[in-house]
């Protein structure tokens, strides 16, 4: 991979697999800086163990990734000290309160004390989390737990941000206010990398998309590129449907709604 790239992504021939299953196969993948990217597929098709290659959590089987020319593995820290990252799971320390939280990740990256109370106060009253910060994380809803979530992403002040399924579970108040804040990084030119199964939440607001399917990236461009490649001027829930093969049962129709079936 060339280190001296714009890419603030890169991965070269990446594998993983868990036995005899390949998740991930041999995916070359390349993101630019300040691109807000979208990385979809069906369940199973590898993206989140890709986030969790490119973030550290999990160690490719062979191939390579790099964050801003850090190599993942080799260079783990570094990569790491560049990222911010909302997982799927949410996997919070659940018997910290919202502000420790805040402080300890704050002080994993090495961040100054007055600096991790400035801005996670910031943070916590941005996100409607003020009143409840020195509750436990334990007793937040879900909705909380994803709003402290994105507040620790964001502590750092990362270069290149991994959301995966960011709006799952939150309300639309909440939703519009993480849109507000995304569009405010990639102003600053923050790199956005975004798995989501919202197909019109990618469509509004990626640069680019690359579309994966068993661990393969089977499409990649544009959504203008890829409607012309399609020769129309089809949503991307009908791109995403014709390259992945439309899903079972769209045509079925349950049995007992015609009667015919006790």
């Amino acid at each position: 991979m060339d280190e001296t790239s714009s890419a603030a992504v890169q991965t070269k021939s990446l594998l993983k697999k868990f036995g005899d299953v390949v998740a991930v196969d041999g995916l070359d993948l390349r993101v630019e800086a300040g691109s807000f990217f979208g990385f979809l597929g069906p369940n199973g098709a590898g993206k989140s163990t890709t986030i969790k290659i490119l973030t550290g959590i999990l160690q490719p089987t062979s191939g390579r990734a790099s964050i801003l020319g850090h190599d993942v593995v080799d260079d783990a820290v570094a990569a790491k000290q560049l990222t911010g990252v909302v997982s799927e799971e949410g996997a919070l320390f659940e018997r910290l309160s919202g502000t420790e939280y805040l402080e300890f990740i704050g002080r994993m990256y090495g961040m100054e004390r007055p600096t991790i109370r400035k801005r996670s106060d910031e943070l916590l009253d941005l996100m409607g989390l003020a009143d409840d910060s020195a509750k436990l994380i334990v007793d937040y809803s879900h909705g909380m737990r994803k709003k402290l979530s994105f507040a620790a992403s964001l502590i750092h002040n990362p270069k290149v941000l991994f959301l995966d399924e960011p709006f799952e579970g939150i309300d639309a108040v909440t939703s519009r206010l993480i849109k507000s804040i995304l569009d405010q990084l990639r102003q600053v030119g923050v790199t956005i990398f975004l798995t989501s199964h919202i197909l019109e939440i990618v469509e509004k607001l990626c640069s680019d998309i690359a579309i994966i399917n068993h661990g393969r990236v089977v499409a990649r461009g544009t959504l203008d590129e890829l409607r012309t490649r399609a020769g129309g001027g089809e949503s991307l829930e009908d791109l995403f449907l014709d390259l992945i093969g439309r899903g079972a049962g769209e045509d079925h129709r349950l049995s007992w709604l015609d009667g015919d079936v006790p």
